[in-house]
């Protein structure tokens, strides 16, 4: 097909669609961030060179060219969190999770989860929210957490309801920051956690609601988190917030979870 000047094939026009939608998931990721602004500085500048390039403009072309070459580099530093968001979707994607070779190849099968240590949770986080002392418990699913559990003190302790509550007391030195509980075994308290800092993150949200939403987001681990000031318990899995759980439903809700081979929570 010829538009004016131009000789378009279909395979001009699947490359055009697949430029303009991997963009638009790109402006997606930044939209909001000091990074947006950056990023279409960058696209404009692109764009401008290859104006000049196809004009013919030899020095000007030299120095843009250049110019891409290092900005390439510098766009990895800057949107180096960016990044990290988009491969961590791709890595979480349900085409992995309902790929049975590559769970046999992997080897990341679900892990089997103790209903008792389950219940000592619950209790205890119900205990927690009475008291309004606030609390972030994190339960793995699949992923390594080892990261996250070597910055803070290590305990590999077995879990319980007092142990819990104790932890969390606001008189604890461990009472600041995350536990990590991985496969029933307490392995760590005041833990520090990644933190939201998206913009879809509603600004009325505290630090360690922040903290749940952001580990939620970076593993597929559940994150229990308890306010200190409402004592209300909700619930942070793939990067969102169930808000204010009620008692009954959360071990349900826990357990469905965990059990399960998708990401998602069940309704």
């Amino acid at each position: 097909m010829r538009v004016g000047f131009l000789n378009i094939n279909w395979a001009d026009v699947l490359d055009v669609f697949l430029v303009s939608v991997l963009l638009y998931q790109v402006y997606t990721l930044v939209r909001g961030s000091i990074a947006s602004r950056v990023f279409l500085g960058y696209l404009f500048v692109y764009v401008f060179y290859l104006v000049v390039k196809g004009l013919g403009l030899g020095l000007l072309t030299a120095i843009l060219q250049y110019f891409m070459g290092v900005g390439a580099v510098a766009l990895i530093v800057i949107f180096q969190q960016e990044i990290r968001r988009f491969l961590l979707i791709i890595g979480k994607s349900t085409v992995y999770t309902n790929n049975g070779f590559l769970k046999k190849v992997m080897g990341n099968s679900v892990r089997d989860f103790k209903v008792e240590n389950l219940r000592d949770i619950i209790d205890a986080s119900k205990t927690i929210a009475a008291n309004f002392t606030g609390a972030l418990i994190v339960v793995n699913k699949r992923d390594d957490l080892s990261k996250y559990v070597e910055t803070g003190e290590l305990l590999d302790a077995r879990v319980s309801k007092p142990l819990l509550v104790s932890l969390f007391n606001q008189y604890s030195e461990l009472h600041d920051g995350a536990v990590v509980i991985v496969d029933g075994v307490l392995k760590a308290a005041r833990c520090v956690l990644p933190v939201a800092d998206g913009v879809d993150v509603p600004s009325s949200l505290g630090f360690r609601h922040r903290a749940a939403m952001g580990m939620s987001e970076a593993t597929d681990a559940i994150v229990i988190v308890i306010s200190e000031q409402t004592g209300k318990i909700s619930l942070a899995v793939e990067g969102e917030l169930h808000s204010n759980i009620p008692y009954n439903e959360l071990e349900i809700r826990i357990e469905e979870y965990l059990a399960s081979d998708v990401q998602r929570m069940p309704k």
